[in-house]
């Protein structure tokens, strides 16, 4: 996947459950987990001491949760190690935030298949779309200082390109603010970024997509401010726009208003790497274990894709932007811009994260998806978080399990797995669900009913068992997906609905 939401090609793959204790899970606790009758008997009621930083690790590491949970079954808690091997995930790098600090970073694994070097917390991944926050901080800079105005049309500042005019900007123009939030109404999702034997193209080819750009124009296609929609190539129109009022190289610009400052040492947008640094970074795999072509993709697009860093890294950037929401710092943004940066505009999506939650589970957080990498970076106001970075297609979702593993440690509000109720539902009714369905071209669903259980198998994928909340909508436990089959007047089930992420898609039956 490129640097871009989560596609459904992805969502359906069946993770094995490892060996290990048997917990059962309570989502009352803000612990997370409810230990057996057996092992309460055995506990003292003598004043316990904190727990060490080790003995939190080693509590992440083979404490990692999957995503959904059925009320009243057991729940086998899940090595880390085994889980990076099931994902075919070389190298995991993870940072945790606690009460305002870096309380802990480890790497695992190794940086490359078939090598011995092993993944440091100075091993350098693609940050993949947390690029664009950190990016989004640096054009927010450019406000404070006048420079730029949240709410003008970009093209009165842009000198080497201008957004094309068309009829879904007569009205409304395309703004700073809405590129940042994703609302500026134009094209491009993500980028696939350039083999190292592939020409890259300028930037200005990027946006005008012309060859070797293989990516298309960008262009307004709805009306600037009218709705959130997730577009890299607005915040490669933003690149140009810093590029067009500094006058500074986009990695420099970087460098001296943001890494600088808020302590990103290893961090850097130069793009392609340069080769000095290549011993320090992790190679990008495929799902299959099998490592990228060339090692990694360059990516001219480096507001949108480009940030070479480390969870450390991350991980003080994160921490600026609490210390600055409270107060107590202002290296690159005042408390007010910050605050600005945290609030939510059209479709909910604030000036470079994404946001959710009230009060203590309060957070902003971005996930990022290059080729050969992914991460995610997750943040509460309250000075809590954790940045998760993989050098493989799959590691997503190990990225995932992980930080629910540490949300359960350190007590995040909100952010354990769903909890389902399981339906009585006969299985002689699964047989009417059967078939084949088509959710994209040349990707298709299968739903087939095996000794009682109603199974779903994505092409080229594994299969995975889904549980009834209805009769007619159903669930995953490995990944946070829901089924819900339509039935038309005579009662024959025509399609079904897809819903992940709070997206739906809908994939009719074909066979």
């Amino acid at each position: 996947m490129k640097s871009r939401a989560t596609s459904f090609t992805g969502v359906l793959l069946l993770l094995a459950l490892t060996a290990g204790g048997s917990y059962f899970y309570s989502s009352a606790r803000s612990s997370g987990w409810e230990p057996s009758a057996n092992q309460t008997n055995r506990q003292t009621q003598k004043p316990q001491k904190p727990p060490s930083v080790s003995e939190r690790i080693k509590r992440v590491e083979n404490g990692l949760l999957p995503p959904v949970l059925i009320k009243g079954q057991p729940v086998t808690p899940m090595n880390l190690a085994d889980r990076m091997q099931f994902y075919k995930t070389p190298g995991l790098s993870v940072a945790v935030i606690n009460n305002g600090r870096i309380e802990w970073a480890r790497g695992y694994g190794i940086r490359e298949t078939g090598g011995s070097e092993p993944v440091t917390p100075e091993t350098l991944f693609q940050a993949a779309s947390i690029s664009k926050p950190v990016a989004a901080m640096a054009a927010l800079r450019l406000v404070q200082q006048g420079r730029l105005n949240l709410d003008e049309d970009v093209n009165q500042k842009l000198v080497s390109w201008k957004v094309p005019g068309n009829e879904f900007t007569n009205e409304k123009k395309v703004t700073l603010r809405g590129l940042l939030s994703h609302s500026a109404g134009l094209t491009v999702h993500g980028f696939a970024g350039y083999a190292s034997d592939a020409a890259t193209p300028t930037l200005l080819q990027v946006l005008d997509g012309e060859k070797p750009a293989n990516s298309k124009p960008i262009r307004a296609d709805i009306q600037p401010g009218t709705q959130y929609r997730y577009a890299g190539g607005g915040y490669t129109v933003m690149q140009q726009l810093l590029l067009d009022v500094t006058g500074k190289p986009f990695p420099v610009l970087m460098q001296e208003t943001v890494l600088k400052k808020t302590g990103m040492k290893h961090s850097s947008y130069l793009q392609p790497l340069p080769k000095e640094r290549w011993s320090q970074a992790a190679r990008g795999h495929r799902s299959d274990g099998e490592k990228l072509k060339g090692n990694w993709h360059t990516y001219p697009e480096m507001a949108a894709a480009g940030l070479w860093t480390t969870p450390t890294d991350l991980a003080r950037f994160a921490i600026e932007i609490q210390k600055s929401l409270g107060g107590r710092s202002n290296r690159v943004l005042s408390p007010d811009m910050t605050k600005q940066l945290l609030t939510p505009q059209v479709g909910g999506w604030g000036l470079g994260f994404g946001l959710a939650g009230d009060g203590a589970s309060a957070r902003f957080s971005h996930g990022g998806a290059n080729e050969g990498y992914r991460c995610s970076l997750v943040a509460f106001r309250n000075g809590q978080g954790a940045v998760v970075m993989t050098n493989s297609d799959r590691g997503g979702a190990v990225a995932e399990e992980v930080l629910r593993s540490i949300a359960r440690e350190y007590g995040w509000v909100d952010y354990l797995p769903k909890e389902k109720v399981l339906a009585q539902v006969d299985p002689k009714s699964f047989g009417s669900y059967s078939g084949q369905y088509e959710l994209a071209p040349n990707f298709i669903l299968t739903i087939t009913a095996d000794d009682g259980r109603l199974m779903g198998q994505a092409t080229g994928q594994s299969k995975l068992e889904l549980f009834p909340e209805t009769e007619l909508r159903f669930f995953a436990t490995s990944v946070p997906v829901e089924l819900t089959f339509v039935r038309d007047a005579s009662g024959q089930v025509t399609h079904l609905i897809l819903r992940q992420g709070g997206q739906d898609r809908t994939a009719k039956k074909i066979k």
